[in-house]
């Protein structure tokens, strides 16, 4: 849904692009009822009919478009000039502290995107460019905007991702450039479901939303010749990424070889000093301030603080707080370990520790508290969701059954797209002398449990 200065929202009735949109937009149409936005326009799947029934303020797609045919309009459009801060979009995104967060994207924001597009991407005028996504997420905008600013074609699929169907309009429509999503991947390599399609069209393939793995881009790339996947890695508060791989590098599977164009960024010690450029480390990522098409406001938060508040100084500059913990290897090549906070990254979708516990802790009567980590396989991959439980003393149960009833709360109150891949059981949390939960002792404990499970 989006909403216009005149108070009016745009509302699709039905989704037929994917799963994720699915259940995504369905949870719209009732949060766009509990608004009351002074109208809607609401569009359907297919045809003319919505097939509801409409509030009295509310009109159909096919209504809308007669009442501008009604209206006497010149054949000369005449642009209106604005300022470069002016906003033209708002974005939703959980970040660094896992709060949502209303973005505004300003006239900078389609530059700095669709300029990642070109130098990173090389897309360009006779592309054909294709990312399943939609405008919910910073991708939607993303790739609208680096195509028609560059000149490529976008190419739209109606219906699901993740069969041959897709894959054989990718074939068909001759598409160039292919985003994907790890998961994405994965699921088109269980299923075997492109097998002999013909996509040696693409020049190039490129990923985001979570972490890759290895096995799984090497399967992606031979179905192109082996061409190269470029990962990338951003935020909608930057408009773009600002770590990304490139074409005018060697590019090794799961990793980003420089910092995406105008941007810079200090991988920090334990102390915020920053490591040398050229020294193999881990540490949380601070980015330089400077840094084209970046928001420098929130709608409902503090900018200062959610960003700038507590970074160290550089160069005279304070940084900026992104919440990515970077390794750098020792060829130079960086792997992204996660959040330096404790909001976690499910499915592509990032959200909190707090919003997941606070779900899982009124799931059972049995439950005393819980406590969410998320940890990444052994082999690369998107990270799994891991539930510790603390149960009353009168109570026992078995970690599958506790491991459906989290599922079933988790998917009903959060998203339908998440589930809990492992529940354990214990008589207390490790805690600090202040009572704060060690989160690090948790995960380093299921590390070891869960490292013959990550390999089946």
């Amino acid at each position: 849904m989006c909403r216009t200065q005149s108070n009016i929202a745009f509302y699709p009735r039905y989704v037929g692009c994917s799963f994720r949109e699915h259940f995504v937009l369905w949870g719209n149409e009732l949060r766009v009822v509990e608004a009351d936005p002074f109208k809607a326009i609401v569009l359907p799947v297919s045809g003319n009919s919505v097939g509801i029934e409409l509030r009295k303020q509310d009109v159909s797609w096919k209504e809308f478009l007669s009442i501008a045919n009604q209206r006497p309009r010149s054949n000369h459009y005449s642009p209106v000039y604005r300022p470069i801060d002016s906003t033209i979009n708002i974005l939703f995104s959980s970040g660094t502290i896992g709060e949502p967060k209303a973005i505004p994207w300003t006239q900078l924001s389609p530059i700095r995107c669709s300029a990642d597009g070109w130098a990173h991407n090389d897309i360009r005028a006779g592309d054909v460019y294709c990312w399943p996504t939609n405008l919910g997420w910073v991708m939607g905008p993303v790739v609208l905007f680096t195509c028609f600013l560059n000149g490529a074609t976008l190419a739209l699929y109606h219906g699901s991702p993740l069969g041959r169907g897709f894959g054989k309009f990718i074939q068909d429509a001759g598409v160039t450039v292919l985003g994907t999503v790890p998961s994405l991947v994965k699921t088109w390599k269980s299923s075997n479901c492109l097998e002999g399609l013909d996509w040696t069209k693409i020049k190039c393939f490129a990923t985001t939303g979570e972490a890759s793995n290895v096995d799984d881009d090497l399967w992606l790339s031979s179905k192109s010749y082996y061409k190269p996947v470029l990962e990338c890695c951003g935020g909608t508060e930057l408009s773009s990424a600002y770590i990304q791989g490139s074409l005018l590098q060697p590019q090794a599977f799961g990793t980003f070889s420089t910092a995406a164009m105008t941007a810079g960024f200090v991988i920090l010690d334990e102390h915020g000093h920053p490591y040398p450029d050229d020294k193999a480390c881990v540490g949380e990522v601070g980015l330089l301030p400077l840094y084209l098409g970046a928001t420098n406001r929130l709608l409902n938060a503090d900018h200062e603080k959610v960003y700038f508040e507590g970074m160290p100084m550089h160069n005279g500059m304070r940084l900026r707080r992104h919440g990515d913990v970077l390794k750098r290897t020792v060829g130079g090549y960086l792997i992204v370990q996660g959040r330096a906070d404790d909001t976690m990254n499910l499915g592509g979708i990032k959200t909190s520790s707090v919003e997941i516990e606070r779900v899982c802790d009124g799931a059972d009567e049995s439950i005393l508290e819980t406590a969410a980590i998320s940890v990444a396989p052994l082999g690369g991959g998107p990270e799994q969701l891991i539930m510790f439980v603390v149960l009353k003393k009168e109570y026992s149960h078995q970690p599958e059954k506790l491991k459906i009833l989290f599922s079933r709360a988790i998917q009903s109150n959060l998203n339908p797209l998440f589930k809990v891949s492992f529940v354990k059981i214990v008589p207390e949390f490790p805690r600090t002398a202040s009572n704060k939960l060690l989160r690090r002792v948790l995960r380093d404990q299921v590390k070891q449990e869960l490292s013959p499970r990550s390999r089946i």
